[in-house]
């Protein structure tokens, strides 16, 4: 970062936000104590690994923040009019992302040791809390949405394993407790590595994608439908005996035999089947005894020709 040759000019705090509506004689005293700056394409501007004592306001150009690492994407952009540093600024403390130049930018930044005339404008200040909450509320945003993420399966958009890990918990006490039964169902795509070997990986993709999205529009509000692992799946269904849960699976592997092939990106794709054990929760089991339980009507399943429903 170098210092720029020109001198800050009221207009150029106008193009801020965070001095919007601040009176002319503290814009006028700002103006004697902002510096400006000039910042490349790549540049680092700050770092949870060195300490700022600055605020930044950026005119021009675009930044980017990056929390943990900037080997990942962004979690969000900084515009012309927008701030950077300003909690670090705040509580004189390391910055808690990495904030880097998208494109060549110019940006105003003034000292920590200028505070006290930034706390003189009631209006700055009002408008310094409006932005911090405006931050707040974009980090429990990020938080909610790593969350979320982190219970989907990225290729199809079912559950994940670490979902249903949390949602059996939660679901058969709840059952337990209420003296209602759950049962679970354990899928599996029929042959799906010779469906891989003769027509590539990229249509298998699309075929586990179409399993879900068929098997989905079938399930209630409550189950639960998770990718277990490659072509594996299973469906928790809380409040349901073993027969229910039979006639469900049946539906689900109907519905599935019934597309002989689908459109999908790559082109017109032949449906897949499904083989699927189910198993009604015993006293005392947990997660693994009832997917075990599971499996083996799977196997049975497999065993008896695939394309049906055992357990």
């Amino acid at each position: 970062m170098k210092s720029a040759e020109w001198r800050v000019e009221m207009q150029h705090l106008k193009k801020v936000r965070l001095l919007d509506r601040v009176d002319e004689p503290c814009l006028r005293l700002l103006q004697e104590v902002l510096e400006p700056y000039e910042i490349d394409m790549g540049e680092l501007l700050l770092s949870p690994l060195e300490h700022n004592r600055y605020l930044y306001l950026l005119l021009e150009g675009e930044l980017a923040v990056h929390l943990d690492t900037l080997d990942g994407n962004p979690v969000r952009a900084i515009g012309p009019g927008d701030c950077a540093g300003e909690i670090s600024f705040m509580d004189d403390l390391p910055p808690s992302a990495f904030v880097v130049a998208l494109k060549p930018s110019i940006l105003l930044r003034v000292h920590r040791r200028s505070m006290q005339l930034l706390t003189r404008s009631p209006q700055l200040m009002q408008n310094l809390a409006e932005l911090l909450c405006h931050r707040v509320r974009l980090s429990d945003r990020l938080i909610i949405n790593s969350e979320q993420n982190a219970n989907i399966d990225k290729l199809t958009g079912s559950f994940n394993r670490r979902w249903l890990e949390h949602i059996y918990v939660r679901e058969s006490a709840r059952c337990a407790l209420s003296g209602q039964p759950l049962s679970l169902l354990m899928l599996d795509v029929d042959r799906f590595k010779d469906y891989n070997d003769r027509h590539g990986h990229l249509a298998g993709d699309h075929a586990l994608c179409l399993v879900v999205n068929t098997l989905g529009k079938l399930l209630r509000p409550a189950d639960s439908l998770v990718r277990y692992g490659g072509e594996e799946f299973v469906v928790l269904l809380p409040e349901m005996a073993l027969e229910d849960a039979r006639n469900v699976g049946e539906r689900l592997r109907q519905s599935l035999e019934d597309i002989v092939s689908f459109q999908s990106p790559i082109g017109l794709l032949p449906g897949v089947t499904i083989s699927i054990g189910v198993a009604p929760m015993r006293v005392n089991d947990d997660l693994d005894s009832l997917i075990d339980q599971a499996d083996q009507a799977l196997y049975q399943a497999k065993e008896q020709g695939r394309n049906r429903v055992c357990g």
